[in-house]
């Protein structure tokens, strides 16, 4: 039988480790803050901002909410993003992703103070992430591709020498998690896919680890899985269940394929909670990092 990666259950056990970090830094002063900056109310960021303030309370780190309506202007949400660079409470934060339509997101993301990077998404913080092939990095790092690694070594997973076939080329994942990938102390072989990749199942089938994250569901069938392959599901799509008359999350790997590989994430509750894992941890080491 396959292994299931359980992020859910993992997660936990970072999250009772946070805690405990936490709480040492208390001790020291220092209260942990996260922030969060949503603009609209799309009900999918809604509950992944919810979730996140949630996940702060569990593990006592103080929760910073701005909110702005789906109208507002550029300049409200850079003076939004500038508030929460100036205010001390706040260690870390995150701009909340779709921004509406016209908006420039990348422009947004520029203004973060990059040592308040939550996600770990800035270009200063990225290009960190690039001069630094191996040794500590002392910026956050991004969440989903450090989820995905922390997951896999969680369960022993040796990464070394393995070849990994990435699909998707989406800054979230795509075109990051090569990066972890590449570090001298992970050691994998990373070959990005995407959706103008010829023969693309020709790659799948060599890898012993297959990252998707199209968001294309079901996208990954048995028959492109080499045996034994590791499996990360990290595509999200909504699908129309005609039996529940409702929309259901689905990932892009069939869930066929587990049959065939050595392990898999389980979508939902695979990477998921692993990247909001991530991102406490990143508030709690930028906290921990002040202290030196």
């Amino acid at each position: 039988m396959s292994l299931k990666l359980d992020g859910k259950q993992t997660a936990a056990r970072i999250k009772s480790d946070l805690a405990r970090r936490v709480e040492r830094l208390k001790a020291r002063g220092i209260v942990p803050g996260l922030g969060t900056l949503l603009v609209g109310s799309d009900p999918g960021s809604v509950k992944y901002v919810a979730g996140k303030h949630a996940d702060c309370e569990e593990v006592g780190i103080a929760s910073i909410r701005r909110e702005l309506p789906a109208d507002a202007s550029f300049d409200d949400i850079a003076d939004a993003v500038r508030g929460l660079n100036e205010d001390p409470a706040c260690t870390g934060y995150i701009v909340q992703l779709p921004l509406p339509e016209g908006i420039d997101e990348n422009a947004i993301i520029d203004l973060i103070d990059p040592k308040k990077d939550a996600d770990g998404m800035h270009p200063y913080n990225l290009g960190e992430l690039v001069l630094h092939p191996h040794g500590e990095i002392a910026t956050p790092l991004p969440c989903t591709p450090n989820g995905v690694l922390t997951l896999l070594d969680h369960y022993d997973i040796d990464l070394k020498g393995k070849e990994v076939c990435v699909l998707g080329r989406g800054i979230t994942v795509g075109r990051t998690i090569g990066l972890l990938l590449t570090r001298r102390e992970v050691n994998a072989t990373v070959t990005l896919c995407h959706t103008r990749t010829r023969n693309i199942e020709e790659h799948m089938r060599r890898a012993d680890v297959i990252v998707a994250a199209m968001g294309s569901a079901g996208f990954v069938k048995p028959e492109d899985v080499k045996p034994g392959a590791v499996l990360v599901d990290v595509g999200v799509s909504r699908v129309w269940d005609e039996g529940a008359g409702r929309y259901r999350i689905k990932g892009d790997v069939d869930k066929a394929c587990y049959d065939v590989a050595s392990a898999y994430t389980p979508n939902p509750g695979g990477v998921g909670p692993m990247t909001r894992a991530m991102l406490l941890g990143n508030v709690v080491g930028i906290a921990e990092r002040q202290l030196g």
